[in-house]
């Protein structure tokens, strides 16, 4: 528990004009380029096809971004253990800038899904190296104060991305959503180089490059069996069974090889250490319903209710604001209660927004589901940041990249599960309705579409449920000094 004489921190002391802004502005600017990337392509699609063509192959401009991203934050994580932040964040904007310009150029659909992979491979470093970085520089008190800086950036971006993408695509070229980024990712880089000043002790280290491999090539196969598992191929053809059983395979290896590995990439001691895995748990949890709401409700608001695209994607960006302005909060009351108990309220909220979501109906206005996205975005915001912090917490300078990359690794493997998990259950109630030979969900009549996306709201309301044990899992006296 924090200690109640503390002096409170201002924003002076830690705000964009402190001694440490130059340092602030330079994570806000490269979780920018991320931020706005997760939205700023949907908008685009139609121009993109229109374009280079490959209508069928489009949904893998987002799954191979969040497949390469996925797979490497780990590793990100270790490495900016051994040689530094300063380093892997470097590395990952300059990665996502060149590839970037590759997507601005693209001349077909293969050959945009390809600098999409690199370019998720960038984005892979960016954000637990933000993280991280501010976990360095910033005491937990001061982070209550500068996590309301970083959400301003994810709220911000849920505004400026789907408008920019609209505006590159009717008025210039859809290539600008990419070219956008040039001019961003050099002032992050720059600011970046000149203000963050890191002392990282030079040994020899002994590379698990064995680890590292395994990691990428079985996580690699993991989330894309998820992903890909009843959409690309049926969940029982040999397809599927051949990703997902090599996927088990290389990760139990994985294990093994890490139980003796001098330095292991991934260290076993993560999957041990209390805190770690219930903040981990919870990530996974989190990274579920993340994806259960934004791929289920616009689809909801257009096939059922009949709006737009610019009305669905409202009742989602409900979602995406009602989060930073809880994680700007957060800090005030981990900082009196506990982290423990901070995710506590933030779950309650999770599941009175799972529970409002449940009541939505085919007559039900597009405002109901707006409130009730924005509630549960409340209560993302008051799991997700408090845990992260608890699980850096639980870590020094020499392991809080690996603790940081885990935390958020586990939210994309949550993901991966939610389209999975979340895609069986709908289609499953699509075929108990009208048979196997059915269309695809977005040209299904709304009688039929409607409880299949209430069956999705149900899976969702439970794992908000499950998100309150894999809180009570941290210990409730976790430091918070």
């Amino acid at each position: 528990m924090a200690d109640a004489t503390r002096a409170p921190i201002r924003r002076s002391d830690v705000g964009l004009r402190s001694e440490r802004g130059p340092i602030l502005l330079s994570v806000m600017l490269a979780t920018g380029l991320v931020a706005i990337d997760s939205t700023i392509l949907a908008t685009a699609v139609p121009s993109v096809v229109g374009e280079l063509g490959g209508f069928s192959q489009f949904p893998w401009l987002f799954s191979i971004y969040l497949l390469a991203q996925a797979v490497c934050v780990p590793l990100y994580g270790k490495f900016a253990d051994l040689v530094g932040r300063k380093p892997m964040m470097l590395l990952g904007i300059s990665i996502f800038l060149v590839a970037s310009v590759l997507c601005g150029f693209a001349w077909s659909m293969t050959s945009l899904i390809v600098f999409r992979a690199l370019q998720g491979l960038g984005a892979g470093a960016v954000l637990p190296m933000g993280q991280t970085i501010i976990g360095d520089v910033y005491s937990v008190a001061e982070r209550a104060k500068i996590t309301g800086y970083v959400a301003g950036v994810w709220a911000a971006s849920s505004v400026v991305g789907p408008t920019l993408g609209g505006v590159f695509s009717d008025y210039i070229s859809w290539r600008w959503i990419f070219f956008v980024n040039i001019p961003i990712a050099i002032a992050a880089m720059t600011v970046l180089q000149r203000s963050f000043h890191e002392s990282v002790q030079r040994t020899r280290h002994r590379i698990d490059y064995a680890g590292a491999g395994l990691l990428a090539v079985g996580g690699s196969l993991l989330i894309l069996g998820l992903l890909e598992g009843g959409v690309a191929w049926a969940w029982s053809s040999p397809a599927s069974i051949v990703v997902l059983a090599s996927a088990v395979v290389l990760l139990v290896v994985f294990a093994y090889v890490e139980s003796r590995a001098a330095e292991p990439v991934l260290p076993l001691w993560v999957f041990r250490e209390r805190v770690l895995i219930g903040a981990n748990a919870t990530s996974l949890c989190v990274g579920v319903i993340l994806i259960g709401l934004t791929g289920y409700v616009p689809l909801f608001a257009q096939g059922v209710l009949g709006h737009g695209a610019v009305v669905a994607g409202f009742a989602v960006a409900a979602l995406t604001l009602g989060w930073p302005i809880a994680a700007s909060l957060s800090g005030r009351v981990y900082l009196r209660v506990g982290f423990r108990d901070c995710a506590l309220l933030g779950s309650a909220f999770a599941i009175l927004g799972s529970a409002l979501l449940l009541t939505v109906g085919e007559d039900s206005s597009v405002w109901r589901i707006a409130i009730a996205c924005w509630v549960i975005g409340v209560g993302m915001g008051f799991t997700a940041s408090p845990v992260l912090i608890a699980a850096q917490q639980a870590a020094d300078w020499t392991t809080r990249g690996v603790v940081t990359g885990t935390n958020l690794f586990a939210r994309s493997v949550g993901s991966a599960v939610g389209v999975a998990v979340f895609g069986a259950i709908a289609n499953a109630a699509v075929t108990s309705r009208v048979g196997d030979a059915h269309e695809d969900l977005e040209h299904l009549p709304a009688s039929v579409l409607a409880p299949a996306i209430h069956d999705v709201f149900v899976a969702s309301a439970v794992a908000a449920v499950v998100i309150v044990l894999t809180v009570l899992v941290i210990p409730r006296r976790t430091a918070t000094d």
